[in-house]
């Protein structure tokens, strides 16, 4: 009902004319803030203000004694650092109020006021003042309050790494093992669909009763084997030569491509379950098919493609999973991961070649493969919701809450444990088998498949009430979507007491519902802007821990669920660093315009939070993976040169932080 209504009112919104998806200033003034350099030792720091018609702003200079004016007042810990006075622009009106009976001065279409500030170029400063302002609308004096929250950026820039000149690091090495593993897990996966398991035996007897020899036999399927691999990785080598690293990472985490990954893999989730058959056009297969001779190794290559095209049904969804997983990793995890997929699906054909006297232990493709193809569809909709998910996250629309997200999951499961227990049927189902007596009989092995949906469905349902659900976590929404939480977020006693941070400011009010259920849950406070943090840091004396992280990183959400939440680490934490989680994945905050450039690392322009923590994490640190952690102090100097990438390693984790917390304690001593 609620996800109902959501879209709903998002359609009315959309639909109704006149209606603004920007709120107006229903005190008659607007402010923009703007900062300048003037030179290596100073900034200025200006206040724009636009004035509706008919209201009168006072100027902050007074037209007489005593005579009512605007201020300006600027944090305390701001004043050693003003050059100045503020100034105020020309052209305000000074006259006579009749009903004060004294001259006041005031504007009427715009004003502006500056504030320099001593500031190195290397340095950023956090402006913090309160604009305290009195208008008049008719007869009516009205007197109102404008906070003012700016990050004053540093300009200067470190040296600069293209993505091709960034080290490959421990991380990416991780990242690119587990691609493989994943990916070889994907093909054993795709051996047990109709369309592959079946084909083994037929294949595999084509060679060895038409070869003259056992030895031909062999030979001609190590051939097939190696030219199914050659095949699926030439396709992993395309795909990394057509879209490289920086694209397929990004098409990973843009809305537009989720939406179509959550469209694709919802198709093939339906025709899994039966619907409709997906398959290439037959001339395809009919051509490869007439190429397929076992008279040359060409042949036999076209005999491995004819393969690829005809299975393609069952190991489509399979494949289109491994390239998402892929676009996560570095530059060769399209690469690797086809490679591991082609050759676990290669193996069978290459080792019952040798062993053909065991083909007899595949025994008969019957039903339990197309069950094993429902309970596929099952899952590829439980996966199409997590894509959803993420451009609904990058969006901020707010469609797929936790909440609801966790509802569709359990349902999606307990109607596969009822599948797998013989109660619901598709057309394309066997019966179950019989007995001797006849009577239709459930295997044991179906009926652990079933017990662990069941099981899978019940461990969800704490999560509606907002249970922190660490084993699947980093598949679920952010906790600050959900809507109703209930007493599991209390902070630890045993970390509550430590130093206070100053709240986050810029981007908070769009990213704070993004925040990790365990920042949550111990009360750490988080920066999303890397200037900001800089400040902070710099201003409490405590390092700087650069937490680079995505809305659509699994292994993000893993390190924090599994890592952060360790109440040793998270002590740390709290005590000793500074946070910035900057997220590379958000294009839809665009970052001030005076703060945009172009960047040579990305090879574009620097327009949204996204882009700008991209081109932070490779310009500055060589580095394009997350998650990825870097340390620095409050002049932004390394404190490790290393970056930690995902480690789940509970104690590795706090031995960094110590090293990194005994480093900055060292520097600052000396």
């Amino acid at each position: 009902m609620k996800f109902t209504v959501k879209i709903f009112l998002l359609i009315s919104l959309f639909s109704l004319p006149g209606i603004s998806l920007f709120a107006n200033d229903s005190t008659g003034v607007s402010f923009t803030y703007k900062t300048q350099r003037l030179n290596n030792q100073e900034a200025v720091f200006i206040i724009h203000a636009r004035i509706a018609p008919g209201i009168k702003l006072y100027s902050i200079i007074p037209g007489s004694p005593d005579a009512p004016a605007s201020s300006i007042s600027f944090d305390t810990s701001l004043h050693q650092r003003m050059v100045t006075k503020i100034t105020e622009s020309p052209g305000a009106i000074k006259e006579k109020d009749p009903a004060l009976g004294m001259e006041v001065q005031y504007f009427t279409d715009s004003a502006t006021w500056k504030q320099t500030f001593t500031l190195l170029n290397t340095d950023s400063l956090y402006i913090k003042a309160v604009f305290s302002y009195l208008e008049k609308k008719g007869d009516e004096y009205l007197p109102y309050e404008e906070n003012i929250h700016f990050m004053l950026p540093a300009t200067s820039q470190e040296p600069q790494l293209s993505q091709d000149d960034a080290p490959i690091n421990e991380a990416d090495n991780k990242s690119l093992t587990w691609i493989f593993l994943t990916a070889f897990g994907g093909g054993l996966l795709a051996l047990l669909t109709p369309c592959v398991y079946s084909m083994i035996p037929v294949t595999v007897s084509f060679f060895t009763k038409r070869s003259k020899t056992p030895a031909e036999g062999r030979k001609n399927a190590i051939w097939y084997a190696i030219s199914i691999i050659l095949i699926f990785t030439l396709l992993g080598f395309l795909i990394t030569i057509l879209f490289g690293p920086s694209a397929l990472n990004k098409l990973a985490s843009n809305w537009i491509a989720n939406l179509v990954f959550f469209a694709v893999f919802l198709v093939f989730g339906i025709s899994f379950l039966g619907a409709f058959d997906i398959s290439l056009p037959a001339s395809w297969s009919t051509g490869v098919d007439k190429k397929a001779g076992i008279g040359s190794f060409s042949g036999i290559f076209f005999m491995a493609l004819t393969l690829v095209v005809v299975s393609f049904s069952c190991t489509g969804p399979i494949i289109g999973n491994l390239l998402v997983l892929a676009a996560k990793g570095n530059f060769y995890g399209p690469l690797m991961g086809m490679f591991g997929f082609s050759l676990a699906l290669a193996l069978p054909f290459a080792l019952f070649a040798f062993f053909p006297s065991k083909l007899s232990v595949l025994g008969k493709a019957g039903g339990w493969l197309n069950a094993i193809k429902v309970t596929l569809g099952f899952l590829e909709l439980a996966l199409a919701l997590k894509f959803l998910s993420n451009a609904d996250l990058s969006k901020g629309w707010r469609l797929l809450d936790r909440e609801i997200y966790l509802s569709l999951w359990i349902v999606i499961f307990v109607l596969l444990g009822i599948y797998l227990l013989g109660k619901l049927k598709f057309h394309h189902d066997d019966e179950l088998p019989k007995n001797d007596f006849g009577v239709p009989y459930l295997s044991v092995t179906r009926l652990f498949f079933a017990i662990a949906a069941f099981a899978f469905s019940v461990y969800l349902v704490p999560g509606l009430w907002g249970a922190p659900l660490k084993g699947v976590s980093a598949f679920l929404p952010p906790l600050g979507t959900q809507d109703y939480i209930g007493n599991n977020n209390i902070p630890s006693p045993a970390i509550q007491n430590t130093a206070q941070l100053p709240a986050p400011v810029k981007y908070f009010e769009r990213m704070h519902v993004l925040e990790p259920e365990v920042v949550k849950k111990f009360g750490m406070i988080t920066y999303f802007d890397f200037n900001e943090a800089k400040a902070v840091a710099k201003s409490v004396h405590k390092p700087l821990m650069l937490d680079f992280t995505g809305i659509t990183c699994v292994n993000c959400r893993k390190m924090e669920a599994g890592v952060w939440s360790n109440p040793e680490v998270m002590k740390r934490l709290k005590e000793d660093f500074v946070i910035a989680s900057l997220y590379v994945d958000v294009h839809d905050i665009e970052i001030p315009l005076q703060e945009q450039y172009e960047s040579k690392a990305l090879g574009q322009r620097i327009e949204t939070l996204g882009d700008l923590n991209s081109d932070i994490q490779v310009s500055q640190f060589g580095a394009n993976a997350q998650p990825f952690y870097f340390f620095i102090d409050d002049a932004g100097n390394r404190l490790r040169q290393e970056g930690y990438g995902y480690d789940p390693d509970v104690q590795k984790f706090i031995k960094m932080l110590d090293e990194v917390k005994a480093a900055y304690a060292k520097q600052k001593a000396n």
